[in-house]
């Protein structure tokens, strides 16, 4: 496949990507997006967002509503046989890989049952709060975004699981079967140390055509690094503090082709790894502080030398949790060699996940809302897609060959870079709104989590990722790390060991 050398999109030397965490397209986008124009006919379109849905639980009816709440006390579940609660009201998983028929009926019935096993002194959480949609006046960076440029409103995310597989098929168009967070530590004992895909990531893809990347960290231990590719070296020549993105910008000689930028994630914020005071938007965190890495994001390409080269998706892994009213379709599975082990459920990838926000902005986005007397959205995209069509995008961008048959069969997105030449754009967003919220000082103390409490499914997937990279750093004793490792039950653990191995990291040289 040869890289286009016509049009718009071969101006594109540079793409930067942002993926931040949990949240579905209707829940962040689905009442901030009025009418727009239609990326592929021209004809005035809407964004498909929620209109009168309704789940029941309990035999209460809760109705799709808006002003979603900052912060959640209770993060909704979306391992795997939650999400299939969500999807199909049913949490019993045929292992034999039948996915039962989609109802979109579950996500309350879900919510609830997590808010009652967490029941605070101040009482259950709203098992209703799922259903809650942010509006404009709540995400302003966001939307002022999303209308500026083009939204993609069939933006899928990869398979109906947690945060793990889906990143992965973020950068290798596959998971290598994994359908769950991670759990014991043979990844840690194998071999590789690390994740290793039959067919390599979009990091190596990269590598191999002679073009170079780089990873923007806002944590001190970005998910990326469970790739087997992020060897200690490759992490010395390619990661860089997100703190120092906006100066590197600035140099004309910057010459990443791909960016790929990770969020704080809140894991080593506060106490017992609660993912609070991070910038992720993880459903515990406050919106409102990613937000602000959006806007810095934006700004720092916008204002550098680098813009009208430039390419900035912004999208999140997975739904989180909560509602969404478009059912996920069909897939194309991999193909590729699943890692042994990695498939707890019998999930043949035949299925997409529920869908996510997607923000497509490029100078040569073109403006076309003259067709709406200058009013409302720009382009809304109605393709669709998943997160391979990123990987898609990049690699018919710059010429490079398919990883799986996932991202070889994904639509790519070049078409939204029609414009003639590059137009002028906002060179800031709007300041975030006043979540009220505030990090330090105990005002999103919901309840001091019991350092007894079991470490969860998505901490657990941290503590593997620590135990990879404390194993790069003392490979001969990968046997005591991973049996350490697989001892941590409680969250109080759990942090005590992720701030140890962030130290270790830092003491190394990384992200320091």
């Amino acid at each position: 496949m040869s890289q286009d050398q016509s049009g718009p999109a071969s101006k594109i030397k540079h793409v930067f990507v942002l993926v931040l965490e949990n949240r579905s397209f209707d829940h962040m986008l689905g009442l901030v997006l009025g009418a727009g124009v239609d990326a592929q006919t021209g004809s005035p379109t809407t964004a498909d967002g929620p209109t009168d849905e309704t789940n029941v639980y309990n035999g209460v009816t809760y109705s799709v509503r808006a002003n979603a709440p900052y912060v959640l006390p209770v993060d909704p579940p979306h391992e795997y046989a939650d999400v299939q609660l969500q999807l199909t009201s049913t949490a019993v998983v045929d292992k034999s890989g039948k996915y039962p028929p989609l109802t979109l009926g579950g996500y309350v019935d879900s919510y609830g049952g997590e808010a009652v096993a967490e029941k605070s002194a101040e009482g259950v959480a709203d098992p209703g709060v799922v259903m809650a949609c942010y509006t404009p006046q709540q995400l302003p960076v966001l939307g002022t975004l999303a209308r500026e440029f083009a939204v993609c409103d069939r933006w899928f995310s990869s398979m109906p699981g947690p945060t793990w597989p889906n990143r992965f098929f973020l950068h290798a168009a596959t998971s290598g079967g994994l359908d769950r967070s991670p759990t014991g530590m043979e990844i840690v004992r194998s071999q590789f140390g690390g994740y290793q895909f039959e067919n390599g990531s979009i990091f190596e893809a990269l590598d191999r055509a002679g073009l170079q990347w780089r990873v923007y960290c806002g944590d001190p231990l970005p998910q990326v690094s469970a790739l087997s590719v992020m060897t200690l070296e490759t992490m010395r020549t390619h990661y860089r503090k997100f703190d120092y993105f906006a100066d590197d910008l600035r140099d004309s000689d910057f010459d990443a082709a791909y960016v790929f930028i990770e969020p704080n994630y809140g894991v080593l914020e506060r106490p017992l790894g609660d993912f609070q005071c991070g910038n992720s938007q993880h459903p515990k965190d406050d919106v409102t502080r990613g937000e602000a890495l959006v806007k810095q994001t934006y700004e720092a390409i916008r204002q550098s030398p680098l813009w009208e080269s430039s390419l900035l998706v912004v999208t999140y892994d997975e739904h989180g949790g909560f509602y969404d009213h478009v059912p996920p379709p069909a897939a194309v599975p991999p193909g590729d060699v699943e890692i042994p082990g990695n498939n707890g459920n019998g999930f043949t990838f035949e299925l997409l996940g529920t869908r996510v926000p997607a923000v497509v902005v490029s100078p040569w986005v073109p403006d076309v809302r003259a067709a709406l007397d200058g009013r409302g959205c720009n382009l809304i995209d109605h393709t669709e897609y998943d997160h391979t069509s990123l990987l898609s995008t990049v690699e018919r961008l710059f010429g490079l060959p398919s990883l799986t048959d996932r991202d070889a069969a994904a639509n790519d997105f070049l078409h939204l870079l029609s414009a003639r030449q590059p137009r002028d754009t906002p060179r800031t967003l709007p300041s975030p709104a006043e979540s009220g919220f505030e990090c330090g000082v105990g005002r999103i103390d919901f309840d001091p989590a019991d350092a007894r409490e079991p470490v969860d499914a998505a901490l657990r997937g941290f503590v593997q990722l620590a135990a990879i990279q404390e194993r790069r750093l003392e490979p001969q004793a990968s046997s005591q790390i991973a049996d350490r490792a697989e001892a941590i039950t409680t969250k109080a653990e759990a942090s005590r060991y992720l701030v140890e191995v962030a130290a270790k990291m830092r003491t190394a040289g990384f992200l320091g």
